[in-house]
């Protein structure tokens, strides 16, 4: 099910400061559903017994799934429809397990007008412990003239 986008902010309404976030529990679901997605079925990921002989000792979600949840707000929030990617860091810090409630916030830190760019900062945190951290380049569209 797709989720109704917000009116996508152009260029000029952004503020250095501006933020946005979601909220969201993982679960085997996700999981699951991203391992077919993308084809990685590591089994530290898919298989418990496996995960239990790991640093982590039981399963974790993929890294790139919290990711997906930056990439959401962009896409849907702030900006919104019609942004585009151009670069994203990513540095993991800690894992997430099923049932983790993963709270996202993005927090735009740099224009560029010249090259209608928005730079952000990017975190991922589970029980207010960063778990991925980052930083963001979007294009953003100019309002029409």
């Amino acid at each position: 099910m797709l989720a109704a986008a917000s009116r996508s902010k152009y260029f000029e309404e952004l503020e250095i400061g501006q933020e946005a976030s979601t909220s969201r529990v993982v679960s085997e679901a996700d999981i699951v559903a991203y391992a077919e997605l993308s084809g990685d079925f590591n089994p530290v990921h898919l298989d418990a017994e496996y995960a239990a002989t790991t640093l982590f000792k039981e399963r974790i979600a993929h890294g790139i799934l919290s990711a997906g949840y930056i990439s959401a707000i962009f896409g849907m929030t702030l900006p919104g429809p019609g942004a585009i990617y151009v670069s994203q860091t990513l540095n993991f810090k800690g894992p997430v397990k099923i049932g983790d409630r993963v709270e996202t916030v993005v927090r735009l830190s740099e224009l560029v007008a010249d090259k209608k760019r928005a730079k952000f900062d990017c975190v991922c945190s589970v029980n207010g412990k960063p778990v991925l951290t980052g930083e963001a380049v979007l294009m953003v569209p100019s309002r029409p003239k």
